[in-house]
């Protein structure tokens, strides 16, 4: 049963056995870490701000694991050719939109979880991005970033996703060449 009608997971048990099992080793070998707070801005472990283009205050993911600051996990996009696609909406009942159904299509088999809300999803994977972008492709509100943001981090895995970051060039050229930007 869940503490309260928001919840995520049963425990503080269950929530991390989530963090270990989803999280993709690409991602957790890296100290690009921080914790949030309920605004979705990033924290250091120690409850400070963090920014997510100083690398003195991001943290390996056992220690952001460990922390107990703010409410949850991100990751830092530093260029090095991780991406992330964030879907905010797309899923109704945990089924996604038909434009989200197509990108997930052209992204194949790659890590692919359900963000803090519920409703949306971050499709993570590797490919080159120039420049973060908010846009839309088929109505879907979508924003593309693979440097200077950090990413929530939920470890719940979108059922059928894969469990390593895989080649994101064909769903981020179909995004940027038939999207409008917002």
């Amino acid at each position: 049963m869940l503490a309260h009608s928001r919840a995520r997971f049963c425990s503080s048990r269950c929530r991390t056995a989530a963090h270990r099992a989803g999280v993709p080793g690409e991602l957790r070998r890296r100290p690009r870490w921080v914790r949030w707070t309920g605004r979705k801005r990033p924290q250091t472990v120690d409850g400070r701000i963090a920014s997510s283009t100083d690398p003195e205050t991001w943290a390996t993911y056992q220690a952001a694991r460990r922390s107990t600051a703010g409410v949850g996990l991100g990751f830092v996009l530093n260029g090095d050719g991780i991406v992330c696609l964030d879907l905010d909406g797309c899923l109704a009942d945990g089924v996604p939109n038909a434009a989200t159904q197509l990108l997930l299509e052209l992204a194949g088999r790659t890590y692919v979880e359900i963000s803090p809300s519920g409703r949306g999803l971050h499709v993570w994977g590797r490919g080159e991005l120039a420049a973060g972008r908010c846009t839309t492709f088929r109505g879907q509100p979508v924003e593309l970033y693979g440097s200077g943001r950090y990413i929530t981090v939920t470890g719940v895995r979108f059922p059928g996703a894969g469990s390593t970051l895989g080649d994101l060039s064909p769903a981020l050229a179909t995004v940027l060449t038939s999207s409008s930007h917002a």
